[in-house]
């Protein structure tokens, strides 16, 4: 442009502070951006009015049609100066024509199909949207779809029949898993699929997914098992499954994809607080795991793969079980003390937490040698050295202390550290 257009101020969106293209209204009566707003309260998680700081009792947002027309107006007198008019936006879809749509589907398997195609491109347009799919019963619908095409393939597997129904019945699952993650339900929608008052146990289904379907479908169910268990209740948790606790172990045995081995973890850091739970994700094998991964390079050279993984080390190394696991792996007390002051503070504080549980429950001549020799005494005089936390300080005093009769003399604490020693 040769000439600068000033623009009038209330063209422009509080937020982006560009040329509003869909404004709206909410409820305290300012407008914004469509696009900007919608960002602002479900993606960013505010409540609020950015421009007033009042809560915002009603999410519906209200089209400002008088304004819109006012800036493709000045947009079309202004388009000698480069001024590019701004398109009329597509109406949203209805909550009516969504409720259609799956009263529609049932009719037959072709119809389910079509269903699940114009969802998922419903799903991608907004995320006003997803709020409408979410208040027509989607989530739902999409879990029915997942739970009943598990069942058929259960069915079908069981007693050999056509390989084609089978597939069809896979076909639908994959596509209404894939759907239901993309929606990213709200926290009440996935309490309500968690609460399921129709029998349909999604925990359960997603466990079995995970266990017998394909790569992408087995990652589907592990995004969706995390962020299903991020809203259950102590309860749900403690009452959780063996079989569970297998099948995500397998998923970071089998390392299906980065994002689906960060999601297994981080379900463990979910479930395993609970005593019952630690017995069970030790019995399926995770500390083993958890130690063969953090000896990965690919894995662990992610700062927040290391932490949550020592994380989860430390709650199992709280029970006899763990404890024990740990010990039967060769080179655990090598890697976890090789982790201490070499990523962050938290994965050096719960190494120090993992290797004193180990030092106070299963102190032997025998293994009090082998922690001097691998040099975890001397890794721990370092800790009193240098700044790591309070916590880390104390833990590594009370490990080195507990055992100072052996420990204190040995020629094996260098001299540079043996000033630190506790007395």
């Amino acid at each position: 442009m040769d000439q600068e257009i000033e623009i009038p101020c209330f063209f422009l969106c509080p937020i982006s502070l560009d040329i509003m293209k869909d404004p709206v209204i909410v409820s305290t009566g300012i407008t914004y951006d469509r696009d900007s707003i919608e960002k602002w309260l479900f993606t960013g998680k505010n409540n609020s009015c950015p421009v007033t700081k009042q809560v915002i009792t009603e999410t519906d947002l209200t089209p400002n049609h008088t304004l819109r027309r006012l800036i493709q107006s000045w947009c079309t007198l202004n388009a000698s100066y480069g001024i590019e008019r701004i398109a009329t936006p597509k109406p949203l879809i209805s909550k009516s024509e969504i409720e259609k749509l799956i009263k529609d589907s049932s009719s037959s398997y072709q119809n389910q199909v079509k269903c699940l195609k114009r969802l998922r491109q419903i799903v991608s347009e907004t995320p006003t949207n997803k709020r409408c799919l979410e208040a027509a019963g989607v989530p739902e619908f999409l879990a029915k779809i997942i739970s009943n095409s598990v069942d058929t393939c259960n069915d079908l597997c069981q007693s050999n029949m056509l390989e084609n129904r089978f597939d069809s019945s896979r076909s639908l699952m994959d596509e209404a898993l894939s759907i239901l993650y993309h929606l990213d339900s709200s926290e009440e929608a996935r309490k309500s699929l968690l609460n399921n008052k129709k029998g349909t146990n999604l925990v359960m289904t997603l466990t079995k997914i995970m266990q017998r379907g394909n790569y992408e479908s087995r990652a589907y169910a592990t995004f969706l098992l995390k962020k299903i268990l991020e809203v259950a209740d102590p309860m749900q948790i403690i009452l959780l499954e063996s079989e569970l606790f297998i099948e995500v172990v397998q998923i970071l045995n089998d390392q299906i994809s980065h994002k689906a081995t960060t999601s297994a973890m981080q379900i463990l850091v979910i479930i395993c607080p609970w005593g019952r739970n630690r017995h069970k994700a030790v019995t399926a094998g995770a500390v083993s795991m958890i130690i063969e991964l953090l000896m990965d390079e690919t894995f662990s050279s992610e700062r927040r793969n290391s932490e949550m993984a020592m994380v989860v080390l430390d709650m199992l190394c709280q029970c006899a079980e763990g404890r024990a696991e740990f010990l039967n792996h060769g080179a655990a007390i090598a890697v976890v003390s090789k982790k201490i002051l070499r990523v962050s503070q938290i994965t050096s504080e719960r190494a120090v937490r993992v290797l004193l549980s180990i030092g106070r429950f299963c102190a032997t001549p025998c293994l009090l040698q082998e922690m001097l020799q691998l040099g975890v005494v001397a890794k721990m005089c370092l800790v009193l050295q240098v700044s790591c936390g309070n916590k880390t300080t104390e833990k590594a005093k009370e490990l080195l202390k507990l055992h100072a009769r052996i420990w204190r003399e040995s020629p094996c604490v260098p001299r540079n550290l043996y000033d630190s020693y506790p007395a």
